[in-house]
């Protein structure tokens, strides 16, 4: 029986692993890491475009948002320049900095 229970308990915790660094809807995931700003992540403003969490992670990111985005990846087309980098799927970031970094 102890066994079980400790099996039960190793499943639940890979179950809802993802869950402690989703961005539940109605809150933001801050980045103060940027000298040009803070940059807040929107969960709810992404889904209202019609976007998954699966369509991020962990294709682009992973589940942990422990990244760190560095200028070159701007123009490399990683991370959130997956989508905003010249406008094709979203608006292009290097056009818009004050979108996403506010001071």
């Amino acid at each position: 029986m102890k066994g079980f229970t400790i099996v039960v308990a190793v499943v639940m915790s890979f179950a809802f692993s993802g869950m402690a660094t989703a961005v539940p809807p109605g809150e933001t995931a801050e980045f103060n890491n940027s000298p040009e700003g803070k940059v807040t992540f929107d969960g709810a403003l992404h889904q209202e475009k019609g976007f998954k969490c699966k369509d991020c992670h962990t294709a682009i990111f992973e589940k942990a948002r422990s990244v760190q985005i560095k200028k070159a990846d701007h123009d490399g087309g990683k991370f959130c320049f997956t989508c905003h980098v010249d406008g094709g799927k979203s608006f292009a970031a290097k056009d818009n900095c004050t979108r996403c970094h506010k001071k």
